[in-house]
């Protein structure tokens, strides 16, 4: 398991948000869990760009910064889920005002990351 070398730099509410949500897909996970989507095979059809191993990693990140739980069901072969904590719902309404912020502007996001694909040819 990946053991972190250096310590986080936390003077502010910034770098503490960076810090739980830094991860290509845990807004997304966040978010797929708010909206149901609880199993860990479900979560990976969702996002199947990323895998198994990574989401595993970022779930258990974000179970560890208290954002989600998980629960264990006692059969063979044992079930998963994952649901957001009390802590964790706080954070759907600002996931929420990202996603319409990237609405508004996707144009202009677009063609920003495009260009800097091209110029990375």
């Amino acid at each position: 398991m990946y053991e972190r070398k250096t310590t986080p730099n936390l003077n502010c509410g910034l770098d503490l948000i960076g810090e739980v949500l830094y991860g290509k897909w845990k807004i997304r996970l966040l978010w797929f869990i708010d909206q149901g989507h609880q199993r860990p095979s479900e979560l990976q059809r969702k996002i199947p760009d990323a895998s198994r191993r990574v989401l595993n990693v970022q779930l258990k990140e974000l179970e560890d910064h208290e954002l989600i739980t998980r629960k264990i069901y006692p059969v063979v072969p044992p079930k998963v889920e994952y649901r957001l904590s009390e802590f964790g719902r706080t954070l759907i309404p600002v996931i929420a005002a990202m996603g319409q912020w990237s609405d508004q502007h996707e144009a202009r996001l677009r063609e920003v990351i495009l260009k800097q694909t091209v110029s990375a040819d």
